[in-house]
């Protein structure tokens, strides 16, 4: 069972790294590319609307999937704890608590990638939206 709670813990927050890793990368990018971009380099909206939402649905995901990780290895850690305290009788109350808290850990550190995942791609479809308002009124004033 040890090796289990291991493999949880490293797989778990190592996966929740990952994602928070990708979040952030992909947010640096989206935020220098609206930062230079040229509406008038884009003929049609739809070419515009793909390069404005480019990695958009990924910070997305990021968000709304972080917390079930999480959750997954808080549900793994609560197991673990449960078999402990089925194997042992005699186990104490704070070897209980103490285990229970880690298993907490990483719904929290899930809640620590999605809240400002979601943040910032909100804060990106906000922006893809003020960028293709400018773009319609661009092409509204060449007709």
């Amino acid at each position: 069972m040890e090796f289990l709670k291991e493999t949880v813990d490293y797989g778990v927050l190592g996966i929740l790294f990952l994602m928070s890793f990708i979040s952030i990368a992909l947010s640096f990018e989206r935020y220098f590319f609206y930062k230079k971009i040229n509406l008038a380099d884009y003929k049609t909206k739809n070419e515009i609307e793909i390069a404005l939402t480019n990695n958009l649905s990924t910070i997305s995901m990021i968000g709304s999937n972080a917390p079930y990780v999480g959750l997954l290895g808080t549900v793994i850690g609560i197991m673990v704890v449960f078999y402990d305290m089925g194997q042992n009788a005699s186990l104490e109350t704070s070897v209980v608590v103490i285990g229970l808290s880690l298993a907490l850990k990483a719904t929290a550190l899930g809640l620590l990638v999605a809240i400002p995942s979601m943040m910032l791609y909100s804060g990106f479809l906000r922006k893809t939206d003020t960028l293709m308002g400018r773009f319609e009124d661009a092409i509204n004033q060449k007709v």
